[in-house]
């Protein structure tokens, strides 16, 4: 297993360019929490900090509020670990796989519809169906979640 580095709130706060007094601040509201402590006291934060830092800040920009930021990287933390995640998506990729070959199947029979047809087809699709579709397709393309 790879070493983890570890940071004190100063070295964060370059690391991030975030001030000492913000990240403190979210220590203090738990947006964030301290890996571990130095024998001297200190907090010291990992990368998984660095990480959770970059999403809040963009949630920042997005016009999230703290309270509302709290709570979704509540819900985030509660939801799994990265085993779990990574056993989703693994389940996706073979439900998407099953789904491409039905596809397949079908493309003969599609391509001999009338276009008026294939119209009333396309247009039986819930546009949610639609994204759900492109949104797990941009989730497996992703090639450095698998």
């Amino acid at each position: 297993m790879a070493e983890q580095s570890l940071y004190r709130i100063g070295e964060l706060a370059k690391k991030t360019n975030i001030s000492p007094r913000t990240i403190d601040y979210y220590t203090s509201m738990g947006l964030i929490e301290a890996a571990s402590r130095s024998d001297k006291n200190y907090r010291l934060y990992n990368d998984e900090t660095i990480r959770r830092l970059k999403r809040i800040e963009q949630m920042k920009h997005d016009k999230y509020s703290l309270d509302e930021i709290k709570r979704t990287l509540s819900d985030w933390d509660r939801v799994t670990s990265e085993e779990v995640v990574s056993q989703k998506l693994s389940e996706l990729q073979h439900q998407l796989a099953k789904l491409e070959r039905e596809v397949k199947e079908l493309e003969p029979v599609i391509e001999q519809l009338k276009p008026r047809q294939a119209n009333r087809l396309y247009t039986r699709l819930l546009p949610q169906t639609a994204a759900c579709i492109e949104a797990l397709m941009l989730i497996m393309n992703k090639s450095n979640l698998m």
